[in-house]
């Protein structure tokens, strides 16, 4: 018998080619990706959010995500809060996702479900 081994993204490519999968990354994933993944995913049903952080101690402290190489391979993009989050990527996993990354310029100063988050969210993704 001979066994096959698929990424775990295999099957929902096939079946579902045109569903976005879009990574939110922050430092923590507490408050800003977070809320990015909940806002979003809430608004487009259809489509798959997900949220992580580029800070391990941080994350595991907080019980939250850390960024990882199948995360960051499954999503079709990436949107990141600010240019120190797409360097640590880069200084983690070098260029492999940098097509994928862009840049929201979203500083750390707002709490998870801000209105005011959400709304700048909502200026700056486009899905």
């Amino acid at each position: 018998m001979i066994y096959l081994y698929l990424p775990s993204t295999f099957l929902f490519d096939i079946i579902n080619p045109i569903i976005k999968k879009i990574l939110f990354i922050c430092s923590a994933n507490k408050d800003r990706s977070r809320t990015a993944e909940d806002h979003f995913q809430e608004v487009f049903p259809e489509q798959v959010f997900e949220s992580a952080g580029t800070n391990q101690v941080i994350c595991d402290q907080e019980g939250t995500t850390y960024m990882s190489k199948e995360l960051l391979d499954a999503a079709t993009h990436i949107f990141v809060m600010e240019t120190k989050h797409q360097q640590a990527i880069t200084k983690k996993f070098g260029n492999a996702f940098f097509q994928k990354i862009s840049v929201l310029h979203i500083k750390d100063h707002f709490q998870y479900g801000s209105k005011e988050l959400i709304h700048i969210l909502e200026q700056k993704v486009q899905l």
